[in-house]
């Protein structure tokens, strides 16, 4: 800490990919592209599922909401973003940093509950299939995404309190896409060791919590299709599970990456890179995944594709 500017910082300045000024405008593009595409897809499966009554079913129930939280918590992200690359760089001021921590956080970790409840379900249906419709009632699934809503909110309101009780002092750029967690603690002066005890604690209660759910579901999961005495039948019901596994290893692939690895040596490239692909990438991708991978999505697709062709005929 020896020789380091003590001056308090007020707010941040966040620099990330601004090393490469002609990258800007290919990178703005880019990303609004993906930005856009991720409005469109996410709000578009919302729809379908609200029109579909095929998808009236608990699955296609927690999968609008998963496609709500993508919308939202990409979007307290991408904005903010083009503006950092159209500028060169942006100011922020510690309390939208804070703000902009906090809304990351709520939307991010439920995204991870609403994929562990997305794994319960897919048990409850391969395990228990006779039980499934008494299981999850719409009271039930009401319930456990509610819970997954208020324990969302809980995390992020201790750990945005606790972390910017910190003080930061020093230089105030952040080479970094948003005001995240680890680029943030590289700015603080002063004891830090209780704010960052309490961080971790919390965090323990979404990530970790969340993959071992989805681990021992799909544990028992694959348990029961290896019952299953015809190969084609194992395929039929392992396809059920096929798009809930692809999305569950882009999103927690890239946070367990970015969170739950050794900080030494890390390079900030690099977590630019990963950050890109849970924050941009990822909410882009669910709804392409879905419909792709899923026969009653894809027939919804095409059931409102004709109706909207018969609608223009004269």
């Amino acid at each position: 800490m020896a020789g380091r500017n003590h001056s308090v910082v007020t707010d941040f300045f966040l620099i990330a990919f601004t090393e490469h000024p002609e990258w800007g405008l290919p990178l703005f593009l880019l990303f609004l592209s993906f930005y856009l595409v991720t409005l469109l897809g996410n709000a578009g499966m919302i729809i379908l599922i609200h029109r579909n009554r095929q998808l009236h079913t608990p699955m296609y129930f927690f999968l609008g909401h998963l496609s709500l939280v993508d919308m939202c918590y990409s979007s307290v992200i991408v904005p903010q973003m083009l503006a950092v690359l159209l500028d060169h760089g942006a100011t922020i001021s510690q309390a939208r940093c804070a703000a902009q921590f906090f809304l990351f956080t709520f939307f991010a970790s439920i995204d991870c509950y609403i994929l562990a409840i997305m794994a319960y379900d897919r048990y409850v249906a391969v395990c228990q299939p006779l039980f499934y419709v008494t299981i999850m009632t719409e009271k039930a699934r009401w319930g456990l995404v509610a819970g997954a809503y208020v324990a969302g909110f809980v995390s992020a309101f201790v750990r945005t309190v606790t972390a910017f009780t910190l003080s930061f002092c020093g230089n105030n750029e952040i080479d970094f896409i948003f005001c995240d967690l680890p680029p943030l603690l590289k700015l603080t002066c002063g004891e830090s060791f209780t704010q960052e005890v309490v961080i971790i604690v919390f965090a323990i209660f979404v990530m970790p919590a969340c993959i071992l759910v989805i681990l021992v579901s799909y544990l028992f999961i694959i348990v029961a299709i290896m019952q299953i005495p015809s190969a084609g039948g194992r395929a039929k019901t392992f396809s059920t599970c096929a798009s809930h596994l692809t999305a569950v290893s882009l999103f927690f692939g890239t946070l367990i990456f970015m969170y739950l690895r050794d900080n030494s040596g890390q390079s900030s490239g690099e977590d630019r890179v990963v950050s890109v692909l849970y924050t941009v990438v990822t909410p882009m991708l669910n709804p392409l995944i879905y419909s792709l991978r899923n026969k009653e999505v894809k027939e919804a697709v095409l059931k409102a594709l004709s109706r909207s062709k018969a609608s223009r005929r004269p």
